[in-house]
């Protein structure tokens, strides 16, 4: 191991001094962990204790103590789970992978992609009405048999509030820092004798703390439950979201210093606009005590304009995507006397379409400040993609200590693309495919195995297989890269074993080592001017995760969730392309990062939350939390690093009763210099940072009716 690798594992040895406890859990202690109660694994409740892969929970109870501005307030507490955030609620993930837009994460809405395969967005979760969900489910590592393309890092699954037994109503109001404002309105009720509704409002905007950087959104779901006959019984998920998102720059080593709320992007440069509309509804039918059947009808709509900020200057272009899709889930249940069997085959039809207009675009130094439209379209495509994936799951206890799991899922996946343009496809820099059909299939299997070492400590051990498909954009929208049509699907094997349980009465742990290599990964680099894709070589994935939750006191709680990595190229290469001015010509060479560390893979991440909670004062909880971001390499090369962070956010919660809580939250207390990505291009010494938020003040009321 190296020198490097043996100092990120030291802060191990110190939090294995701490009493064990539980992964993500770091709010109020639940008495037992193990049998916490958890969705994703196989689309039905599971206790912990039956799940051979790591699973982090954040709570409703824990959601409303956080309240959320951005998914990472929430998400990063998860042990070796990093969201950052890019502006608004923009964002990339790292689970066992790096910092980046990579389609290496399945985001669900119980239990349903609220993408389809091929469409994968980087700020998905923006989609999700996060801070009104019940629950967030984050697995780790490729997720089980029952999903299928992307779920290499993980899967997030956002699970939604069951309509309520008796009319509730409750309206959040919260204001902060740079005008933030956000209303937070729920309320429900039965409908006659055998079904009950839920609606939940989520009105956001804010102005952001760096120059022309606002925000909004507005996200509406309602959910209705019904038992309406002798074993049937429906859910009914219906949610509409509208985002609209200012672009916001990379600012260079001196303005991220000294004039941090700089913003090069101005007059709507880099914009997204988002619509999200998702239906579904689950139908059950329990015929008898050994089974049950279920058929999970679905639709999306969406639709995205957006200036990809990226490219503004040397590409600038408007791009408007819409797609919508029309699936089905079916799964079948059968329960025997040592374990049970879960068959089951998804089907999704989505067809979409691509335009892309040039623009040109109006700078004021190096500060873009408006922009116009062409008319000239360099792109304009159809694509309807059909997937069709038939999977099963089978759980066994041979004895009352084992529990032996096994899965095989078969996606099969085909794209038919027609181009729309009927002018000449001569411009190098907006190379068009031809009208084509493209088809892949992948064989994903899985097995795991719990033993239970005692009544309160259990050992678990998976192999698990995944991949993921190259999307749309990437097959179809090649810019100046030749053959993007033959890019191969990543796959991914991933190896784990973990150890988790109960010291005493409430003081929970879990840790988990992970050993995953991939293939194929789908990469851009710069040749030149020119943007390639290209499938390129192998990468390894290893990391240690523990994660703590133990009382302190009686009036105290401890959280502590901690993360170890080490990832590398095993085999990376491309040809990079360079001016050269001693011959006034671009020089090519042949570059192989294999033993370097990956690019933006940070070697470690820490939470750790202290909680009080006074006997002197009924319902008042304080919460310190400190976040830790470890150091990472900015390029492929490894010639500079981003050094890291330290962040101390403070929490206050008082319930006054039941119906009545005001609350606040202070972040970056110390009011840090930090970023939430550094990266640069390999051949460029300027390191570009997205400096994330100073010192910020936000606070709000919640009433209950």
């Amino acid at each position: 191991m190296s020198r490097s690798a043996v100092l990120s594992l030291r802060p191990l040895a110190l939090i294995a001094l701490f009493p064990a406890g539980l992964a993500a859990d770091t709010g109020s202690i639940p008495d037992s962990a193990l049998e916490q109660v958890i969705v994703t694994a196989t689309r039905e409740a599971k206790t912990r204790s039956e799940l051979a892969e790591s699973v982090g929970v954040i709570s409703e109870q824990q959601l409303e103590h956080i309240a959320p501005a951005h998914p990472a307030d929430a998400l990063n507490r998860v042990a070796g789970v990093h969201v950052n955030n890019l502006g608004g609620e923009g964002h990339m993930t790292s689970i066992r992978q790096p910092i980046s837009t990579a389609g290496v994460y399945l985001f669900l809405e119980d239990g349903i992609p609220t993408r389809p395969t091929g469409f994968f967005n980087h700020n998905g979760l923006y989609e999700i009405n996060v801070p009104q969900s019940a629950q967030l489910e984050v697995t780790k590592g490729p997720a089980s048999a029952l999903y299928g393309s992307d779920a290499i890092g993980g899967v997030i699954n956002a699970v939604t509030k069951a309509a309520p037994e008796s009319a509730e109503a409750s309206i959040n109001g919260e204001l902060g820092a740079d005008g933030w404002q956000r209303a937070l309105i729920s309320g429900g009720n039965k409908l006659g004798e055998h079904s009950a509704f839920r609606l939940d409002l989520n009105s956001t905007a804010s102005e952001g703390f760096r120059e022309e950087a606002a925000y909004t959104r507005t996200s509406m779901s309602g959910r209705l439950d019904s038992q309406f006959a002798a074993g049937w019984g429906s859910k009914t998920v219906l949610s509409y979201s509208t985002i609209d998102q200012s672009g916001v720059s990379g600012l260079e080593e001196d303005d991220y210093r000294n004039n941090v709320e700089k913003n090069l992007y101005h007059g709507d440069i880099g914009y997204r606009e988002v619509e999200a509309l998702r239906l579904s509804s689950e139908l059950s039918y329990t015929p008898g005590e050994n089974s049950l059947f279920t058929a999970t009808p679905f639709v999306r709509h969406n639709t995205m304009a957006m200036m990809p900020s990226w490219m503004v200057t040397y590409d600038p272009n408007i791009r408007d995507t819409e797609f919508s899709s029309y699936g089905l889930l079916l799964k079948y249940r059968r329960d025997f006397d040592r374990g049970e069997v879960i068959v089951g085959v998804d089907a999704d039809y989505t067809p979409s379409e691509y335009r892309e207009e040039r623009i040109e675009v109006t700078r004021d130094g190096e500060t873009f400040t408006d922009y116009a439209r062409t008319g000239e379209l360099t792109y304009h495509f159809d694509a309807e993609q059909t997937s069709v994936s038939p999977y099963v799951h089978a759980e066994f206890t041979p004895t009352a200590n084992w529990l032996l799991s096994a899965g095989l899922r078969y996606d099969v996946f085909e794209v038919n693309y027609e181009d729309q343009l009927d002018t000449p496809n001569t411009d190098p820099s907006h190379v068009r495919p031809a009208s084509q059909s493209r088809d892949y299939d992948n064989l994903s299997p899985k097995l795991g195995a719990v033993y239970k070492l005692s009544e309160n400590h259990q050992l678990y051990a998976s192999y698990r297989h995944a991949f993921r498909a190259p999307t749309v954009g990437t097959l179809f929208r090649p810019g100046s890269s030749d053959g993007t049509t033959e890019l191969e699907p990543v796959t991914s094997v991933s190896q784990e074993i973990g150890l988790r349980g109960i010291v005493g009465e409430r003081v929970n742990y879990e840790v988990a080592i992970y050993d995953m290599t991939t293939e194929n990964d789908i990469v851009s680099y710069i040749e030149g001017n020119d943007r390639k894709t290209t499938n390129a070589g192998e990468t390894s994935h290893q990391g240690v995760e523990v994660s703590v939750q133990a009382p302190v006191g009686q009036q105290w709680e401890l959280g502590v969730s901690y993360a170890a990595m080490r990832q590398r190229y095993e085999d990376f290469s491309y040809v990079f392309s360079q001016f050269d001015r001693n011959c006034f010509c671009m020089v090519s060479e042949n570059l192989n990062f294999a033993g370097n560390d990956i690019s933006r893979a940070p070697e470690s991440l820490a939470n750790v939350t202290l909680a009080y909670s006074p006997e002197w004062l009924s319902g008042l909880r304080m919460e310190l939390e400190w976040s830790h971001m470890g150091d990472y390499y900015t390029d492929e090369t490894n010639t500079q690093k981003y050094a890291g962070h330290e962040l101390l956010n403070l929490r206050a919660t008082h319930d006054f009763d039941e119906d009545l809580s005001v609350y606040a939250r202070l972040s970056n207390i110390t009011d840090e210099r930090y970023s939430t990505y550094t990266s640069n291009q390999v051949g460029d010494e300027d390191l570009s940072y997205r400096p994330g938020l100073p010192r910020s003040l936000f606070a709000g009321v919640r009433y209950r009716f």
